[in-house]
């Protein structure tokens, strides 16, 4: 396999996209379609290049053809239901995610259930809300201060989950990532307000 120059790739993408007419490619499988078809007759990408462009770009369409419910189902390997996505299984993914529900706990039942029901309702194993132990951050830094919440930066241990793993049917992660960290006051007695700005 070839290197691959991800900003050719990058540049190769968002050049597809910025080509849509959105009167002709009018549904997420049309632009879809395109996009795919525009990469394939893009002479500057090697062919390893156009593999891990059509890569990319299905991440996408998966994910916004679990988000609309659209597009042609076809039966998972692993648990016989229907699914949508073609690089995992959505159901998979959910059911993984729910069966590690009693695995970990923020102590506070208001925050437990909104990761529970956005866990259950996940489009793309890249975009997986959950509850990260205090022990799972490094360099933990104060950055500032704004509404319900003082706002730091820290390193995550083992970053979010990147991919389903259908050989061994489980999610994998990143690894060390950084991420933005808000500090909650007083959630025990805070008002319902604070998850608006958490959605």
């Amino acid at each position: 396999m070839s290197a691959i120059r991800k900003e050719i790739v990058d540049a190769a993408i968002n050049k597809s996209y910025s080509l849509i007419n959105y009167n002709v490619h009018n549904n997420i499988h049309k632009k879809h379609e395109f996009i795919k078809q525009t990469i394939l007759s893009d002479n500057s990408l090697t062919e390893d290049e156009k593999t891990y462009a059509i890569n990319v770009i299905v991440q996408s369409y998966d994910r916004d053809k679990i988000r609309n419910n659209s597009g042609t189902k076809r039966t998972c390997e692993n648990c016989k239901q229907k699914c949508l996505a073609t690089l995992y299984c959505e159901i998979c993914v959910r059911n993984y995610l729910k069966a590690k529900f009693s695995n970990w706990t923020s102590r506070n039942v208001n925050i437990d259930n909104l990761i529970q029901a956005c866990q259950s309702e996940t489009h793309h194993p890249r975009m997986i809300v959950e509850w990260i132990p205090y022990n799972n951050l490094q360099n933990i830094r104060y950055l500032t201060k704004g509404g319900f919440s003082e706002i730091y930066t820290a390193f995550w241990i083992d970053g979010r989950y990147n991919e389903w793993d259908c050989k061994v049917q489980q999610l994998k992660r990143l690894g060390r990532q950084k991420v933005i960290l808000k500090e909650l006051e007083n959630v025990e007695s805070a008002n319902k307000s604070w998850f608006e700005e958490v959605l």
